[in-house]
């Protein structure tokens, strides 16, 4: 399975289930950077209490410690989509990253080229 991220990510957990609500099977994917600075995470929208139908990419910068900040930085309808900007994101994110003073300007860049547009 991490053969469909870059080198320098992994998929920390993945999987599906079907809500008892509806016979449609939905998926969950987490990343981590390699620094461990960065999370991904690929989810049903719902789950962040939201409603909105899809998937959400949401970014955590420094999970699990106190000053950790999550981000939406996208929603779409599909969980195939939400993990292809997911890869977007992470090579973005890689490129641009080059240690922990440089997280902030590396997660505004890739986020940048892969949010929303309104």
């Amino acid at each position: 399975m991490d053969a469909d991220v870059p080198l320098e990510w992994t998929t920390e957990e993945s999987r599906t289930y079907t809500p008892t609500h509806t016979d449609r099977e939905m998926g969950y994917r987490t990343y981590r950077h390699e620094s461990g600075d960065l999370r991904l995470k690929v989810a049903p929208a719902s789950l962040d209490g939201e409603d909105h139908p899809g998937y959400a990419l949401t970014a955590t910068s420094y999970p699990g410690l106190d000053l950790s900040e999550t981000m939406r930085v996208r929603r779409v309808l599909t969980f195939e989509r939400c993990t292809q900007i997911a890869r977007q994101f992470m090579d973005l994110f890689s490129a641009s990253y080059d240690g922990p003073g440089s997280l902030e300007d590396a997660l505004e860049y890739a986020y940048e080229r892969t949010r929303e547009h309104r």
